[in-house]
């Protein structure tokens, strides 16, 4: 099998990755996946497709990160691995990914300012007199 590569979205991170047969290695920018994401939380994100199928240490992962916060990041790079995964077989990698809600690019993301007020929603202070 050649080397599978996909991309992920998740506000304004973008993850690119390129997955081949291996035994499990996760490098995130010329730094493993744990030194990387250094909470728990967003190493279980990252690793949650594999968790999900059962497969854990197969695949090596090289993934460039860019933009967004580390939050972003962690899914955008979920999506790009649930992606590769459907990729290899879509029958069977597919419908578990699916309604465990992986598969979706999550659409929400900030919302711009606008001219005139203080922020995206709040205005200045109204002044009746």
């Amino acid at each position: 099998m050649e080397v599978i590569n996909t991309i992920g979205r998740r506000k304004t991170a973008v993850a690119r990755i390129y997955m081949k047969p291996g035994s499990g290695n996760i490098t995130i920018n010329n730094r493993d996946y744990k030194e990387y994401f250094c909470t728990g939380t967003l190493q279980y994100i990252v690793t949650q497709p594999f968790e999900i199928l059962g497969i854990q240490g197969t695949y090596d992962i090289k993934a460039n990160l860019d933009g967004g916060g580390i939050t972003g990041q962690a899914e955008a790079l979920r999506l790009a691995i649930s992606r590769a995964l459907c990729e290899i077989d879509n029958e069977t990698n597919r419908p578990p990914l699916k309604s465990k809600g992986l598969m979706k690019r999550d659409p929400r993301m900030v919302e711009r300012k606008k001219p005139g007020q203080k922020k995206a929603r709040k205005k200045f202070q109204f002044s009746k007199r």
